[in-house]
Formats: C-alpha cells, structure tokens, sequence
C-alpha cells in the first residue's frame, strides 16, 4: 500500500483536456512548423531553415496546445524571438562564442523579456542558438535575425488561424463586460463574492509567475462557481418555479390592450403567440415609444388614429427555455442580460414563463429548505 501511495504521488496530475483537443493540437502544431520551415528554406535554404526549428518547436507547443496561457500570445512570442536574437547576436560578436556567454545571452534575455512582458520559454532557446551559430548561420551575421523572424511569423500567423477555425479564441484579449444601464456599478454578478480586485492582490501575493492569464483564471473560478451552486441548488429546474398561467398577447393585440394586460397583472413582458407557437415577445420598453409618438388623447384624433399592432413592435428574436433547464443558469440571464421574463417550452408548446420574481421567490426556498435541514442536523446542547 506504501508503495502504491508513493508511485501515485510521483505521478503527473491529469490533464483536464479531452482528447480531441490534444488531436486538435497535435495537427496545428504539425502545419505550423511544416509551413514554417519550408518557406523559409525557400528563403534562405535547408540548412539555415533546418538548424532554426528547435526553438520553433518548442514555440508550436505553446500557441497550439497551451494557447490560452500569457507565454503563448503574439506578442510574447514574436517580443521574445526578436529580443532574444538581438542580445545572443550582440553578445556573440562582442564576447565570442563560448559556453558562459551563451548562459549570459540567457540570463539577460529573461530579465529583458520581463520587462517588456514578453516572457517566452523558446526565446532563451533562440538567445542560445545564436550565440552558439554553426559557421552556416554565423556567416550571416546580423541578418540571421531575418529568418529567425520570418519562421515567428508564420508559425504565429498559422497558429491565429487554425485556431480560429476550430473554435479556439486566438489570441486572447481581455473579455468586454456587458453594461446594461451604463452606470459605475458594479455587474449585479460581481457586488457579492469574487471580484477582479481580489484576483489581483491574490496574484500579488503570490509573489510568483503563474501561466495563465488573470481572465482565464476569473473564468475558471467563475465556472468552479457555478458547479458548485448547481449542486447546492439540488436540480431544481424552469418547471419548478415558472408561472404557468401565462398571460400572452398576438400578433393582432393592439398597443392599448396590450397596456392593459400589463397593466392589470403587474407584468413587465408579454409572449407572443400565434397559431400555439411562440412567435415573439414585448416589453413595456417595446411600448413606451409608439405610445408617446401616438401624442395625447384627444376624442377628434381617435377616429383618425390608426392601431399599433403587436406584429409592429414586438421582439421576433425570443431567448427562450426548456422546462428541463437547471436553475442555475437562468440566472445569468435574468440577472446579466436585461430580461424579466423568459418563455419556458416543453418542444414547441409555451407551457409557463419564469419573471424574475418566480427566480427570488425559488432561490428563497431553496435557502429555506438548506436552512431547515442544517437545523435538523445540528446536535442540540446539553
């Protein structure tokens, strides 16, 4: 059993990717430096093409398979290519090419990479290679940076798109956040909890690189977030607390009784219905405009007036969902995106609409039942 334990602590963790992705991976990284050495070798021959693709390798690595880390960006990549090449071509031609200056052209293009944030691994391997040139590459001399940039580039450029092409966002900008109401709150999501704040001063404390960028980490966190409250919600779904007496319009309900269905059922939204399927869907904000453009009332205007009809203002573009859909993720959209109500389906049929109402008053029993059954479970004092 000792034995077992040991060889399970020496082990590697497992990487949480499926195995698609490592294929997906495999095969860019494979096009990249493909495509790569063999323009290059077009430009500038084998030999020149051949000796360079060790850093790039390395580098395929990277952009293919760990593209969402901040070692794996354009710019730290072709930064560091150019940074690095730069001090191991000056270091060589003023030092000569021994051991301990290439260990030098090393530690110097670290420290420069960091302070243009531009760390990348393969660079130290390209500060090397240039210190340490077979004659081939030296007798180029300060035009080997040519070749060394021409092979970033395309591996880089290939990299940009293979990924986009199979669903990977590359590379990866920082996440613009929707703001409805365009005021200096904070997201309703962000005013409890983790916020960016203290990601920040975490990482600060830390005190030590870490190899992925603040948004993947918010994200992962975020994701870490929703799971767990997935289970603590115990699977209640859309059809536990939507409203199933649903007041609905059509597209022929006109704008004055559509104002008084809101009106006298305290509603925020109608569903639009024709035929049974729901073709649509208004808000108050969807009828205040046509309202005001109508101008005051008055009994010589209203014989000339002509009815606004819902098919006119209605939002034909409905988020809708099933009435299987975990709790939990009507959340983001009742909360994050400005809706107040959300169509509940059960295959075609509208069968109820969530507001968020009915969202408050399940969360409150679903605490309330947490509540009672950790009272239940508490030892009482003696």
């Amino acid at each position: 059993m000792r034995s077992v334990s040991l060889l399970q602590r020496l082990l590697p963790a497992p990487l949480n990717t499926p195995p698609k992705e490592w294929l997906r991976a495999g095969i860019g990284a494979l096009l990249g430096l493909l495509l790569a050495g063999w323009l290059t070798s077009l430009a500038y021959g084998p030999g020149i093409a051949l000796h360079l693709l060790g850093p790039l390798a390395a580098s395929a690595v990277l952009v293919f398979a760990v593209h969402s880390g901040p070692l794996a960006q354009p710019w730290p990549v072709l930064g560091s290519y150019a940074l690095a090449g730069a001090v191991g071509l000056a270091m060589r031609q003023g030092l000569g090419a021994e051991l301990w200056v290439a260990a030098a052209a090393l530690g110097l293009s670290i420290l420069v990479m960091c302070v243009l944030r531009c760390l990348h691994p393969p660079g130290g391997g390209v500060a090397v290679s240039a210190v340490l040139a077979d004659p081939g590459l030296t007798a180029m001399g300060d035009h080997l940076l040519e070749p060394v940039m021409l092979n970033v580039l395309i591996l880089v450029s290939v990299a940009v798109i293979y990924n986009r092409l199979t669903g990977v966002r590359y590379p990866k900008g920082t996440v613009p956040r929707k703001d409805l109401h365009h005021t200096h709150d904070p997201l309703p999501s962000e005013r409890v909890g983790i916020n960016g704040a203290d990601l920040d001063q975490a990482l600060e404390e830390l005190g030590e690189f870490v190899d992925v960028t603040r948004d993947e980490l918010e994200r992962i966190i975020l994701a870490t977030e929703q799971h767990a409250l997935q289970r603590s919600l115990g699977g209640i779904t859309a059809g536990a607390v939507m409203s199933r007496d649903v007041q609905f319009a059509s597209p022929d309900t006109t704008l004055e009784q559509a104002w008084k269905m809101l009106s006298s059922h305290h509603l925020k939204a109608l569903p639009v219905l024709q035929e049974g399927k729901l073709v649509g869907i208004v808000s108050l904000s969807d009828l205040v405009g046509p309202a005001m453009q109508r101008g005051p009332f008055s009994w010589r205007g209203l014989f000339g007036r002509k009815a606004v009809r819902m098919e006119q203002v209605m939002s034909r573009r409905v988020i809708s969902v099933s009435i299987q859909h975990p709790l939990e993720r009507l959340l983001p959209l009742l909360c994050e995106q400005g809706l107040h109500c959300l169509p509940v389906l059960d295959g075609d049929q509208l069968v109820g609409v969530v507001t968020q109402t009915d969202l408050i008053a399940g969360l409150k029993r679903q605490l309330l039942s947490a509540a009672g059954s950790a009272s239940e479970n508490r030892v009482p004092a003696l």
